[in-house]
Parts: structure tokens; sequence; C-alpha cells
């Protein structure tokens, strides 16, 4: 089996899969937007992350990632919330290609999942801090992200 089809043929299920895992997470900014939303949300990330495996192209979610940033900045949610859905439909990307691809296969797969979504995450970031350095924001706590780094 190919990853094209593994991507291809699990996607309803990788969605739910990340759709419920965000409602577990019980994240306040999407738990305001609702079922429906988050499940387009992630459904768009999720095709875009497919497109960009298997295209080899990053530019679009790199774009996603800024257009995303900029506007959850700008509603008021938490960096974190942003970056933990993202985490979540990377998890249900892994999990399905364990579950699917031969193990000969699935190094190669996890990298080119873990380097699509590591560079939105990395835009993502750096698009949303740079947003809350121009301007006094509560909604971004870096002392969360350092635990531990109070005793140097």
């Amino acid at each position: 089996m190919s990853l094209e089809k593994v991507l291809h043929d699990g996607k309803q299920e990788m969605l739910s899969e990340a759709v419920e895992s965000v409602r577990r997470a019980r994240l306040q900014g999407y738990e305001k937007a609702g079922p429906d939303l988050l499940r387009q949300r992630l459904g768009v990330l999720l095709d875009l992350v497919i497109n960009a495996v298997l295209e080899r192209n990053l530019t679009p979610i790199i774009t996603h990632a800024n257009t995303v940033a900029t506007e959850r900045f700008e509603a008021g949610v938490d960096l974190s919330e942003v970056q933990t859905a993202f985490n979540v439909l990377e998890e249900a990307i892994w999990l399905r290609i364990l579950k699917k691809l031969p193990p000969a296969k699935q190094a190669e797969a996890l990298g080119l999942v873990g380097t699509v979504l590591g560079t939105a995450k990395d835009a993502l970031a750096r698009q949303y801090v740079s947003m809350a350095t121009r301007t006094h924001t509560p909604s971004l706590n870096l002392k969360a992200l350092f635990l531990g780094s109070d005793t140097f």
C-alpha cells in the first residue's frame, strides 16, 4: 500500500480522530467555534498536509499557518490551543501510517508528515509571536512554555 492511498483512504478516520482529540482537550477557543467549524478547519488543514506530502510543496500550508495565526491571535485564542489542534492532527496521521503502512515505508512517511507539520507549526508560532510582540496580549504565556526556567 502506498502513502498516498493510506492518506486518501483514511482521510475521514483521521479527521474524526483529530476532532475527537481536540474536543477531549477542551480547548476554550475551539469549544466556542463549535464542532462543525472545528471539523471544517481540521479538514482544511488535513487536505493541506496531504497535498504538501504528495506534492512536496510547503508553500500552501505555510500560507495557511500564517493566516490561522493571524485569525486566532485576533480572536484571542491562545497559541498553545492552536498548536494542540495541529498536534492532534499529526498524531492521527501518524497512527494511521503506523497501522497501514509496512514497517519499511513508515520512516519516510513519518518523516514527510513531520516535516510538513513541523514547518507549519513553526510558521504558525513565528507569526503569532510576531503579532504578540507588537501588542500586549494576555493570550501569550511564554513562561508556561519554559517550566523550570526560573531555576537558572
